[in-house]
Parts: C-alpha cells; sequence; structure tokens
C-alpha cells in the first residue's frame, strides 16, 4: 500500500519532517518514492513551517494513496490557511 507520511530529518532537538509518498513497508526515514511537501515545527520568524503541493497530494489520493493521520491533519491546517 502507498502511504503519504512524514519522514524525519534535522539535527537532534532540531526536528524538521518531509511530507513523502512512500511504500508502506519501507522504513519510516528510507526509500520514498515523492517528496510532496514539508512541515518546520521550530520555524522562527520568516521562516515557512509548512509547505504542501496540494496537487501532488490529490493526485497520489486519486491513486489510492492513504494519508497518515498527523498528515491529514497537517494538510486540514494548510488549506485552511489559504
Amino acid at each position: 500500500m502507498v502511504v503519504i507520511r512524514l519522514a524525519r530529518g534535522g539535527a537532534k532537538k532540531r526536528p524538521f519532517f518531509n511530507i513523502v509518498v512512500a511504500d508502506s513497508r519501507e522504513r519510516r526515514d528510507g526509500r520514498f518514492i515523492e517528496r510532496v511537501g514539508f512541515y518546520n515545527p521550530v520555524a522562527a520568524g520568516a521562516e515557512q513551517p509548512l509547505r504542501v503541493a496540494f496537487d501532488r497530494v490529490e493526485h497520489w489520493k486519486g491513486h489510492g494513496a492513504q494519508l497518515s493521520p498527523t498528515v491529514q491533519r497537517l494538510i486540514a491546517q494548510a488549506k485552511a490557511a489559504a
């Protein structure tokens, strides 16, 4: 099954997450099919905390990809802000 989920990056105590489309059998931070955005929970100042390519998310959902609960919440927040 294909899922849209977060893949952690960044340094210790400075998390940064990529929103990726991946096979559910792959590791959390392992191989992925496509990067469709990012989430930076510690963004400060003029830094952008969240960016999502809505067209690519809709494309993958149309092909049967499932969203993780966290990604679903982040996309709802991004749509509300836009």
